[in-house]
Order: C-alpha cells, then structure tokens, then sequence
C-alpha cells in the first residue's frame, strides 16, 4: 500500500519540482507574472506597465536616442508602416503582427546590447522576452489552425522579416527606437485587450 501511494505521488513531485524551477528562473518584476494556468491564458495582464517598468523603457530609449544623434545616418524606408495600428487588423492578426514586432525588437536591441548601452538595456529586454514568450505560451502569436496572414498583415509581416536585411544597423536602431513606447503603449494593450480593442477599420 505504501508503495503504491509512493508511485503514485511521484510524477506529481516531479511535475511541481518543473514548475518551480522554471518559475524561480524568470527574472522579471512581480507585475509581469502573468502565466497560463488551467483556467486559461492571463494575457489581459499586460494592458498596462506598471510605472517602474515604464521608466525603465524611457531610460533606454533616451539612451539609444542619444547614441543616435552622434552618428550620421540617413534613412529611407522604415520597416513599421505608417501609420501602423494593430486596430486595423482583425482579432486574430493582432498577436501574429504584435509577435514579429516583438521579434524584430528583440533582435535589434540586443545587438545593441553588445555595447556601452549594455546596463541600461538589460532590463528592458528581459521584460520583452518574457512577454515575448508569455504571447507565445498562451498559443496567441501562433495559431494552428484558421486563415493564413494575408492581406496588410501578410504585407507588414514581411517588411518585419525583411528589414535586417534591406536596412542599415543604424536605421533599423532607429526604427525600434522610436516604435518602442507605441508597442509598449498601444499594441501590446490592444492585444491584451483582445475583442475590446477598437475594431478594424
């Protein structure tokens, strides 16, 4: 009998072990715990950022406004379309464009974060991975089934992919630098919002 109720509790050991280990290796605020349980995703979380973690953005995006301003860079196209507003899309669309725009972000950033801006940087990309990852987890930014991107989503889709590679290191810096706070602010409520957001126009 005792052996029995051994087995039995082992696999729920083993699982709450995982769970906690992998909880324990999020390094973010308590403000951006927002995890999927079994009652379903708890993306509404992310409608706003706390005061703290908005400084935190604004430190590095006038750090990264002033590195800009000591290079000389001329910039034709910009890979975010104007005007770029995720209401223009339908429900659905808005965490696939949300995901790439993250994407994009993060991998911009983070080159950057190879350089003197490293400190002030750190910060901000470990909340945009994680809410990267959070998008991710609650299966929003990738549907397995329904409609393909189309469409203006198809298209903004793939300027996103293309910009590292038709732009300059500079320009692309810049592009981020300046869509940072409208991702912040405006996308990423509208897609926490869900069918409460604005509907396409």
């Amino acid at each position: 009998m005792k052996l029995d109720m051994a087995a039995g509790c082992m696999p729920v050991l083993v699982l709450m072990a995982v769970a906690l280990t992998r909880t324990a290796a999020i390094p973010v605020t308590r403000h951006l715990r927002a995890v999927s349980d079994a009652r379903g995703c708890h993306i509404a979380q992310f409608k706003s950022l706390s005061p703290k973690e908005l400084q935190a953005f604004k430190m590095a995006k006038d750090a990264l406004e002033e590195s800009l301003l000591l290079r000389d860079r001329r910039c034709g196209s910009r890979p975010f379309p104007r005007p770029w507003s995720l209401r223009q899309l339908q429900v659905w669309e808005r965490p696939v464009a949300l995901d790439a725009e993250l994407a994009l972000t993060l991998k911009v950033l983070g080159a950057v974060a190879d350089t003197a801006l490293g400190d002030v940087l750190d910060q901000p990309l470990r909340m945009l991975s994680y809410l990267r990852s959070q998008l991710q987890a609650c299966g929003l930014a990738q549907p397995t089934a329904g409609p393909r991107p189309r469409g203006r989503l198809q298209h903004w889709l793939h300027r996103l992919q293309e910009a590292p590679r038709t732009e300059s290191p500079g320009c692309l810096e810049a592009s981020v630098t300046f869509n940072l706070f409208r991702l912040l602010t405006r996308d990423l409520k509208c897609v926490a919002s869900r069918h409460h957001c604005a509907s396409p126009l």
